[in-house]
Parts: C-alpha cells; sequence; structure tokens
C-alpha cells in the first residue's frame, strides 16, 4: 500500500506577522499508524523541501503524546525538512492521497493545479481521497473529466467558521473555507459542538473537521484501505 501525504510550503499568513504552516497531529497521527501498518508513504509538499510548522500545533494544550513523540524524533524532523515537490510525485500512482491541513494550505493548496491533477486522477481511479480541517481547502477547486466540481453534492467536512473566530484567525484567512465548501454545492456537515473530532465517508472520499479529528480520521482511512 502507498500513501501520499501533501503538506503546505506556506510559512506565514499574507500580513506577514504571523507565522503559519503545517498544523503537526493532523500528519503524525496518519503517519503513524500508516507506518504500522508496514505502509509506504510519501511526504510531499506543494514546492518541496522544507514543511514549515504552525507554530499553534506545538503548544502544550495541542500537542497529544504521539505527536509530541514524532517532533521529539531528529529522523522525522529531517523528513519534514526535505519533501518531495508535488511535481516529482504528480503521475505516480497510490492507494490513498491525504491531504493535512494548517492555516497554510488555504494559501497554496486551493489553485495548485497539479494538487487538482493529482487529485482528480485518483479520485476517478477510485483510490482514497483524504482531506483534514484546512486541507479540505485543496478540495475546492478540483473538477472531475466530465468538468463538474469534485465536492458537488459530496457530504464532507472542513474547518468551519465559528471555529476559525475560537482560533482568532478570522481577520488572517483568505477567505471563508465554510462558506466556500458550501458555493460549490456540498452537502457540508459539521460536528454540533465546535473544536471536536467529526469525520465523514462519501465513497472514496473522507474528511474531517479540524485538528480534534486527525486520530479519528487516521483510524477511518486505515479502515478504508483495508476494504
Amino acid at each position: 500500500m502507498k500513501i501520499l501525504m501533501i503538506v503546505t510550503s506556506v510559512s506565514m499568513y499574507e500580513n506577514g506577522n504571523l507565522e503559519t504552516g503545517l498544523w503537526l497531529s493532523e500528519l503524525t497521527h496518519i503517519y503513524h499508524l500508516a507506518k504500522e501498518q508496514g505502509y509506504d508513504i510519501t511526504i510531499a509538499s506543494t514546492k518541496g523541501g522544507n514543511t514549515p510548522i504552525d507554530p499553534e500545533s506545538l503548544k502544550p494544550m495541542v500537542l497529544d503524546k504521539v505527536t509530541k513523540d514524532y517532533w521529539a524524533d531528529r529522523s522525522f524532523r529531517e523528513l519534514l525538512k526535505h519533501t518531495k515537490s508535488l511535481s516529482e510525485v504528480s503521475g505516480q500512482q497510490y492507494d490513498c492521497v491525504y491531504l493535512a491541513g494548517g492555516h497554510g494550505t488555504m494559501y497554496d493548496f486551493p489553485n495548485d493545479t497539479t494538487l487538482q491533477t493529482i487529485i482528480r486522477q485518483h479520485y476517478e481511479n477510485n483510490k482514497i481521497v483524504a482531506a483534514v480541517c484546512h486541507g479540505v481547502g485543496g478540495l475546492l477547486n478540483v473538477k472531475l473529466s466530465n468538468g463538474a466540481y469534485l465536492i458537488k453534492d459530496k457530504t464532507i467536512t472542513g474547518f468551519n467558521w465559528f471555529e476559525e473566530s475560537l482560533a482568532r484567525r478570522k481577520k488572517e484567512v483568505p477567505f471563508n473555507l465554510e462558506a466556500e465548501l458550501k458555493q460549490r454545492s456540498s452537502n457540508y456537515k459539521k460536528a454540533f459542538i465546535p473544536m471536536t473530532s467529526k469525520v465523514l465517508v462519501d465513497g472514496n472520499l473522507i474528511t474531517g473537521q479540524n485538528p480534534f479529528s486527525s486520530k479519528e480520521i487516521a483510524k477511518v482511512v486505515m479502515q478504508q484501505l483495508k476494504k
């Protein structure tokens, strides 16, 4: 089994004052389970090279044991410094393409045509396409071969606007993810309580709402891969 995990290359918000990047737990949990299962894992980013980590995701309150252990592991941190670029992995076949989140993805995921091609090809080949939190923004502009948006009429979730205000990032972000997902005629759903886990499966499309969905989406992806 081969899994492609895609992360952001963007380290700053547009205003240039605040740091962002990958939300670390959204990568570590799926990486951990995939490694345990002996899967072949490739980590790629839009530009390749170093993956910036959102400093907020390293704060003690959100840093769970799995993520903490990986962050303390020098070889894992080296891995994140040397990701492949999307152009390097484009055209290769994987059993699952997984988009990790973090606010950085709002800048480089939605309009990346190489990313869109990778997602479309895997989705149309019945491979699993999964995305969590802001990584779901990478699905926004993906069109299928018939010209329709991939997420049209799909039951999905992703970081919502109220959660954005809880994260105190409403003024920083380039767009409202929840509103954009709905605008593409997706059947958007969210957890009753903000900042709690919600994972949805619609065929071979799997989405998770927020960082607190990291563990659950990792498990769900593994279960779906076994089918």
